[in-house]
């Protein structure tokens, strides 16, 4: 075999594993989110990203140990010192990683919790973390990495005599600089093995929980959204937002504009705190998205305009899906076109997902409506949403949303409909009805 196809990944991939000093920023953030018990969106962002890198490495790493050993993971399968040499340092590069990824989600839980979380955007699966824990604890294959390990003491004279080889002279200089945390490592297995038996205990026993649980609050989140208001409207009457005054707001919104909605008779209202529940996310037409400079890897149809998550999902939707509604409030971003371009493109990342019966923002794989815009808008330019505790959980109501963007000046409320009757109101006059009609702290 010739090796030289893998001395520079395996070099390449020795530069790119993530170290305490390299991702200081992100281990920053990670201890900020274990004091505070949740990541923010940009955090949350931060560390998925050097996940994702370690991962794609991790997965060069081992098809290079896999192929140069014939499959077997073990000395057996090299033929040559050369081969054993690039095989055995990306298994060193491999175990040292993973058990700096282990030690830094063993020390702070909150960030074990966000490795195992599926993530779409980022080609992320469910139990990434749980995979590699195990994998790092697992006794065959730590007899193999035990087994090279001695096969190199073994020969160590006769491999550091290649120091000066002009192919892998640089792979022994990078064996070298690992043995002295190989050595250290195999004093650890046997306590880490013990400490992953506990957290797949643990694991499993909470997972299930949380499925359960998962199942209970979706079976009553969609029969409550199902359900309306006895007395509330007469039998038979329609949506106060017609047809007309829909197409009226196509050509008054613009991208980025977030709308908040209410159903006069809709059950939910009785549960959720204030005048207005629900969220949704102007995207724009294909023109003005265009025109706007947004990004998005998404084939969106033609009459779409918002993206909206509702009991079916994080979905693209057409006007007349998302403004079957009675009444609306629409927020402008204070920001500039680049700014309101990022957060078009960042929302439309998280079409595609489930909806969050649980409103759960600690994590990311499913959402909730006000979840979307939140994780759309929080860190762009001085936007930063603070999570609320309602019923035991830190997330934002629409009401939250409406007080801190109008507060902070991060949006402007600059039209209102169907609060006083059926009146269209904009400008100045927008900001006052707003107020009066919700629990205003602004």
């Amino acid at each position: 075999m010739d090796v030289a196809h893998y001395i520079p990944i395996v070099l390449a991939s020795a530069n790119a594993l993530p170290t305490a000093a390299s991702i200081q920023g992100v281990l920053d953030d990670v201890a900020a989110a274990e004091a505070r018990g949740y990541f923010l969106p940009d955090e949350d962002e931060k560390l998925r990203d050097v996940f994702a890198v370690y991962l794609a490495v991790r997965s060069s790493l081992l098809e290079c140990v896999s192929d140069v050993s014939g499959g077997t993971l073990s000395t057996k399968g090299t033929k040559s010192l050369h081969e054993f040499i690039v095989a055995y340092a990306a298994a060193c590069l491999l175990v040292r990683s993973a058990n700096f990824i282990v030690s830094l989600a063993c020390k702070y839980p909150i960030g074990r919790k966000k490795l195992d979380e599926p993530e779409s955007r980022y080609g992320l699966d469910a139990k990434n973390f749980a995979k590699i824990y195990k994998s790092l604890t697992s006794p065959k294959r730590w007899g193999s990495f035990f087994e090279a390990v001695r096969f190199f003491h073994a020969h160590r004279e006769e491999i550091v005599a290649y120091k000066t080889d002009p192919v892998v002279g640089p792979v022994v200089e990078l064996i070298i600089a690992e043995e002295a945390y190989v050595v250290a490592r195999r004093r650890d297995f046997l306590k880490r093995r013990l400490d992953y038996r506990m957290y797949s205990f643990l694991r499993r026993n909470h997972s299930g929980y949380k499925k359960t649980m998962f199942k209970l609050f979706k079976i009553s989140g969609s029969a409550i959204a199902e359900l309306k208001q006895p007395f509330v409207k007469p039998s038979g009457a329609g949506k106060r937002v017609t047809a007309d005054v829909r197409d009226r707001l196509e050509t008054f919104l613009q991208p980025g504009d977030v709308l908040v909605t209410r159903h006069d008779d809709a059950l939910s209202n009785l549960f959720l705190p204030g005048f207005w529940p629900h969220a949704a996310f102007y995207i724009g037409s294909q023109d003005e998205r265009e025109t706007l400079g947004v990004q998005s890897e998404h084939k969106i149809e033609d009459r779409v305009r918002f993206l909206e998550a509702k009991k079916d999902g994080v979905k693209l939707r057409p006007p007349e899906d998302t403004l079957q509604v009675d009444a609306f409030t629409v927020l402008r971003p204070t920001l500039s076109a680049t700014h309101r371009a990022e957060a078009v493109s960042r929302g439309l990342t998280h079409a595609g997902k489930l909806y969050d019966f649980t409103f759960d923002f600690s994590v990311a794989d499913r959402l909730a409506c006000t979840e979307l815009v939140y994780r759309s808008y929080h860190s762009v330019a001085d936007i930063a949403f603070a999570l609320q505790p309602h019923a035991g959980r830190h997330c934002l109501s629409a009401e939250d949303l409406l007080n801190q963007a109008i507060e902070q000046g991060w949006f402007e409320p600059v039209l209102v409909f169907g609060v006083r009757g059926n009146d269209w109101i904009e400008g100045d006059e927008a900001r006052t009805v707003q107020k009066q009609s919700s629990a205003a702290q602004f």
